[in-house]
Formats: structure tokens, C-alpha cells, sequence
């Protein structure tokens, strides 16, 4: 059995009148509507934070760069890759 319950929301006016016209354009309630955002609200994870440290994988390749590439060189390495050098 469902039950439901009646409470006050304060809504900024033009978000008021926003979510009506939705309700309307979807052919449903504000009610149904507020319901539905609340439900995808709570359903999604939580944002990540921004100032989470993440941690980078570590490359176990062998090897290193084609003999004749000098890294501190951007010019040759810019000639290199456009097939100049």
C-alpha cells in the first residue's frame, strides 16, 4: 500500500513555472514531476571530488624512445612526427 504524505517545498518562482510547463508539455502533475527528479536525484552516485588525489597507472613497458629522438627537442621531434625528418 502506498502511502503519501503532504509537505511544503519552496520553489524559486521561475523554476515554479518551468517545471509546470514540463509537467504539462509531458502530460503529467507537477507532482508526478517533482517525484520523478527527486527519485533520479537520490538514484544518482555522488559527483567525485574534484580534490580527490587519483592514482596513476605505472607502465611496465621495456624499451624507451627510437634511437635518434631527442625528447627536449620539440622541433625535431614536431619535424619527426609530420614525416620532415
Amino acid at each position: 500500500m502506498l502511502r503519501h504524505m503532504r509537505t511544503t517545498v519552496r520553489l524559486e518562482e521561475g523554476l515554479l513555472e518551468q517545471a509546470k510547463r514540463e509537467a504539462e508539455r509531458r502530460g503529467t502533475t507537477l507532482t508526478a514531476l517533482i517525484e520523478q527528479g527527486l527519485r533520479l536525484a537520490i538514484r544518482r552516485p555522488r559527483p567525485i571530488d574534484s580534490d580527490a588525489r587519483v592514482k596513476l597507472p605505472v607502465s611496465r613497458a621495456q624499451g624507451g624512445v627510437i634511437p635518434g629522438v631527442d625528447l627536449n627537442d620539440s622541433a625535431a621531434l614536431l619535424e619527426r612526427m609530420d614525416g620532415i625528418g
